[in-house]
């Protein structure tokens, strides 16, 4: 695929860097490892920006939109006139994350990677629609290879402006009314898992609902076949956003950026970017582990550890928003907590514990 071909992602790698990384952390005037996952965190950003003082700069959040023709079998109980109605919203400053990028101080942008609507200009929106809408793919290929050959390319290009503008950071969240259906295929597809057991609600399918989903999704794997490349089963199965998503997140990590992953779709997107290249996940921290069915069982494939577990299942990047601060704690520690050798409190460094 010819959006793939110049894609460079090294790998965080540095031995010793990360033990001087971890001396910093354990000289903190704390027990050893008691700070857990902010040790990690810190730990992992130092390692993506190879320095011992890393800095978290203008952090964008794209919120990626598009339509899903797949909603034609009942799928979602929802109309997909939210979708446009949304991307309004939230251009606007509104909804769940315009609310929560306000709060914790993230560049809000909206791209149209796939809307059926023509929207106003706007300086928050970023067209980047390759159509109106993925097909349906009970019946056919989500995307044509073209297509999901440019909604990648479209992913890159986004996230390397931002990166020529200055931002380490960026977050991804969705907007797109049935796009847990593409989502619980990829995680059918890419895990092996039976999608009886992947598929869940969505955003209020009843019980009934939930079983005919699973049956119109196993009915569409069966009929395509699961390919050999994961761009392929993309193109399949996946939608024009989260398409986007995976090749933004690529972008990000061949940038050197920290990546915060969102709940279930862009956990998708980030499953099929981790399937082209793995060495993707050494630059992602996984926002929250998500209320939806699937969500956990893309975490354990992926070996992935989640920050929070609040129950949130809205998307829009909002669990990437709310856990920000955390990762900024973690960072500020690492470059401003008091040492052992700064104070007078004594050196417990040289201290065992031992777990019961």
């Amino acid at each position: 695929m010819e959006a793939l071909k110049n894609l460079n992602i090294q790998s965080t790698g540095n031995a010793e860097l990360e033990e001087a990384l971890q001396h910093k952390i354990d000289r903190k005037t704390k027990p050893i490892g008691s700070l857990g996952q902010m040790e990690r965190i810190a730990a992992q950003v130092g390692l993506i920006q190879q320095t011992l003082s890393p800095k978290l700069c203008k952090p964008v959040m794209l919120t990626v939109a598009s339509d899903h023709w797949i909603t034609d079998e009942g799928v979602s109980p929802v109309s997909t006139n939210i979708t446009w109605q949304q991307v309004l919203n939230f251009i606007g400053g509104g909804g769940g994350i315009g609310l929560f990028c306000d709060v914790y101080g993230f560049d809000l942008y909206v791209v149209d990677a796939g809307v059926n609507y023509d929207f106003p200009e706007h300086p928050k929106l970023i067209d980047k629609k390759v159509r109106k809408g993925t097909r349906n793919f009970l019946h056919e290929h989500a995307m044509t290879d073209e297509e999901c050959n440019q909604a990648i390319q479209n992913g890159r290009d986004v996230v390397r402006s931002f990166a020529q503008k200055g931002s380490n950071v960026v977050a991804f969240g969705e907007m797109g009314i049935g796009n847990t259906s593409p989502a619980t295929a990829l995680l059918s597809v890419f895990s092996s898992t039976p999608v009886e057991t992947c598929t869940g609600p969505g955003c209020g399918l009843s019980p009934d609902g939930v079983v005919n989903k699973a049956a119109v999704l196993k009915q569409a794997i069966a009929k395509h076949g699961i390919a050999d490349k994961p761009e392929d089963n993309l193109a399949r199965f996946g939608g024009l956003e989260i398409a986007t998503i995976a090749g933004g997140m690529l972008e990000a990590a061949a940038q050197r950026m920290l990546i915060v992953v969102d709940g279930f779709i862009t956990s998708s997107a980030f499953m099929a970017a981790y399937e082209i290249c793995s060495t993707v996940k050494e630059y992602a921290v996984f926002a929250h582990s998500s209320k939806e069915n699937g969500h956990k069982l893309m975490l354990g494939h992926m070996k992935a550890e989640a920050i929070m577990d609040l129950d949130l299942r809205l998307g829009e990047g909002t669990g990437a928003a709310v856990a920000y601060p955390i990762i900024q704690g973690s960072v500020e520690m690492l470059n401003r907590m008091t040492t052992f050798d700064e104070t007078e409190v004594e050196d417990t460094t040289s201290v065992k514990y031992i777990e019961k």
